[in-house]
């Protein structure tokens, strides 16, 4: 999850693509995930609980106004052939 944040704040949209599970990817639009990971400043990642397979976070940033933003999600996981891959997240 940490690698995944960390390549929202910097914009590493193929890292992102490549660690979303493949029966996920035909719903990544590398624009927006551009667009949107560009337009917030991020401030910090808080891992609230976690499992082998799954992370509760909050990412902390300030949008394209400046005005301090939380994103909370409860992320999935799946490890498949070596690798871990994002599955999906509910909000």
């Amino acid at each position: 999850m940490r690698s995944r944040y960390t390549a929202f704040a910097i914009g590493a949209i193929d890292y992102l693509v490549a660690t979303t599970h493949l029966s996920q990817r035909k719903f990544q639009n590398k624009s927006a995930l551009l667009e949107w990971s560009k337009s917030n400043h991020w401030i910090k990642l808080e891992v609230l609980a976690s499992t082998e397979t799954t992370v509760s976070f909050k990412a902390y940033y300030l949008d394209s106004e400046l005005k301090a933003q939380i994103h909370t999600e409860h992320s999935t996981f799946i490890f498949e052939n070596g690798s871990w891959y994002y599955l999906d997240g509910q909000y």
